[in-house]
């Protein structure tokens, strides 16, 4: 087993941000290592389901040095992502450690112990990129256990036709449940119900056949007072009143939500359509489940085949980082792309937050943002607050690391 390696930075995650992070620093001449928990390079998006498509136009598919995602389509789907993210680590100047755990993180004089699966590493600086959505979430709904028909998450969604003479029930109409819908607008379920706490902040794929996203940069420019009302208008126009099919308005518009809350917009591409001519029907939000029905909290009862619960994915960085005073109530990071975090001096997160241009975008932003700042110190000090090099500490390679305190979720 490798044990007490020191590194000038270590980044946690061979994803997107990941990756971007590590390339603007080897662009600094920046020494790095990358430790990825799995066994390859764009697991998550391995494990989405196969017809998952990016909502981001193919123009905005681009990281660090690197041309955008050449392909046809639009919208791209999964498996041009990985083999995009595939050849760029393949050609990145740095080295990866896969089947790479972190179990734990502390600070001492300055340095970064990091204890994992495969040993112990001490860094100046400690990048996390691990991803919003690396865990699936699923609300414990009262009696979920007993439920007799089949429950999944959005992510496990699988083939469309798989569907097919099925009477389907999805929880949540965010951007994964409105993917699902999607899918399944375009397939032969016996019935489809939506059951919603608000209404999503939905646009069209395309207007005219012009893909909106392209627009992204546009409204990127846009005043953050004027998002909502204008977003809420283009739905108007675009869908008309969706409250009429059920769909109630949130009470935060989308773009509150995308900066607020890491909250993406929905893109239709058959929902609506499906939704205004009955084939799905929405209904009230869920309340619990019993052995042969879901209950709504209007008093309705259903007998679904299938429970596709759209209801995200959180960070999971609780049990590694949440006694560091660097999370916030909601389990992200309170300084989630790049910025620097006064209370813990050489950690950074990046890839916590979103641009209108899309993930790829923000990690190149939060990569270049964390280089910078990382280049900018004299050579040698651990961080601004502690500049004790590391060559200080070498008598000392053998101290054990900290247990962690933080209970695992």
């Amino acid at each position: 087993m490798d044990v007490n390696h020191t590194r000038d930075v270590i980044i946690v995650g061979a994803g997107l941000s990941g990756l971007a992070a590590a390339t603007e620093l080897r662009k600094r001449n920046i020494p790095v290592t990358i430790l990825e928990a799995s066994d390859r390079v764009a697991a998550p998006w391995r494990a989405r389901h196969p017809q998952l498509r990016l909502n981001i136009h193919r123009h905005f598919a681009r990281l660090p040095g690197r041309l955008a995602i050449r392909a046809r389509d639009t919208y791209l789907p999964r498996t041009s992502v990985v083999d995009y993210l595939c050849e760029y680590a393949d050609n990145l100047d740095a080295e990866i450690r896969f089947d790479t755990s972190v179990l734990a993180v502390h600070r001492d004089a300055g340095i970064w112990h990091i204890r994992t699966s495969k040993g112990a590493f001490r860094a100046a600086h400690l990048i996390v990129a691990t991803g919003r959505e690396r865990l699936k979430s699923l609300p414990d709904w009262p009696g979920l256990n007993d439920f007799g028909g089949q429950i999944i998450h959005s992510a496990d969604f699988g083939k469309p036709q798989d569907y097919d003479g099925k009477k389907v029930l999805v929880i949540g109409a965010g951007n994964s449940g409105t993917d699902v819908l999607n899918h399944l607008s375009r397939t032969n379920p016996a019935r489809v119900w939506v059951s919603v706490r608000h209404g999503p902040s939905i646009l069209p794929s395309r207007i005219c056949g012009f893909p909106l996203h392209r627009l992204a940069n546009l409204f990127a420019c846009l005043p953050h007072w004027s998002l909502d009302p204008t977003f809420a208008m283009m739905q108007r126009l675009c869908f008309g009143d969706l409250r009429k099919y059920g769909l109630r308005r949130h009470a935060v518009g989308g773009g509150t939500r995308l900066f607020k809350e890491g909250i993406t917009f929905a893109l239709d591409d058959g929902f609506v359509a499906a939704l205004k001519s009955g084939r799905f029907e929405a209904v009230a939000e869920t309340k619990g489940f019993q052995p042969e029905c879901v209950e709504l909290f209007d008093g309705r009862k259903l007998d679904p085949d299938v429970v596709i619960c759209a209801t995200g994915y959180r960070a999971g960085l609780e049990p590694v980082f949440g006694h560091l005073g660097a999370l916030d109530a909601n389990g992200y990071p309170r300084h989630p792309l790049g910025q620097a975090d006064p209370r813990n001096p050489g950690l950074w997160f990046t890839g916590y937050s979103l641009y209108f241009q899309g993930f790829f975008h923000a990690a190149g932003i939060g990569a270049a943002r964390i280089a910078s700042q990382i280049a900018a110190q004299p050579k040698g000090q651990a961080s601004p607050k502690s500049p004790i090099p590391l060559s200080a500490i070498a008598g000392n390679m053998n101290q054990p690391t900290e247990p962690l305190k933080a209970a695992e979720q």
